[in-house]
């Protein structure tokens, strides 16, 4: 199923009430995300910070951590926002994590002045990383 522009709207909107719960107290820089699960349900995340940066989350990690507590793995899009006057890409760290679910995720991205990119991780990250080759769970993996 597409992801409809009233879907996107939507994520964009609901990306930015989860910007506004950021826990940004070191940079100061706010980050929201809303993802689209294939059954039309939006998973929200922020960016939660730590005086000991290597413990920071991102808020699109955040949003695939709460689908998953909540049983969902198969996801549509994903909008990303932040108040910086540029476009917010997601770092390698969530891109792994998207991957993991949808490499060919639609990721919208907006600014601080509501402008819009459509993208997609396959674009963003096109040779993800796939350790489900090489596990031992993997019968293809012992050929």
């Amino acid at each position: 199923m597409a992801t409809t522009e009233r879907d996107r709207n939507e994520l964009v909107t609901r990306a930015r009430g989860a910007m506004r719960n950021a826990y940004a107290e070191y940079s100061g820089f706010r980050v929201g995300a809303a993802l689209l699960t294939e059954d039309g349900t939006v998973f929200e995340g922020c960016n939660v910070e730590n005086s000991s940066y290597g413990l920071t989350m991102c808020a699109e990690r955040n949003a695939v951590f709460q689908a998953v507590a909540h049983g969902s793995t198969k996801f549509r899009s994903i909008a990303i926002t932040s108040d910086d006057a540029g476009f917010l890409s997601p770092c390698g760290a969530c891109c792994q994590v998207l991957a993991e679910f949808n490499p060919g995720l639609e990721v919208i991205l907006t600014n601080a002045s509501g402008k819009k990119k459509v993208t997609s991780l396959h674009k963003l990250f096109p040779v993800p990383p796939d350790l489900k080759k090489l596990s031992r769970r993997n019968p293809q993996s012992k050929k």
